[in-house]
């Protein structure tokens, strides 16, 4: 599967991985090979951000 591109899909998609497969953000950039920096860019675009004792986009 490719990663949504879509910041409102793409939030809900990485949280869902995040809570069903990954312990944290590191991980989950790592197995599915995304920029972090992208990742958390996109995301601040629409005001969430990750938060790591919740390991979600908040």
């Amino acid at each position: 599967m490719s990663i949504p591109k879509d910041p409102f899909i793409l939030l809900s998609y990485i949280n869902t991985q995040l809570r069903d497969f990954y312990s944290n953000l590191d991980d989950l950039c790592s197995n599915l090979q995304i920029e972090k920096r992208w990742l958390e860019d996109t995301l601040s675009q629409i005001d969430y951000y990750y938060q790591q004792e919740n390991n979600q986009f908040v």
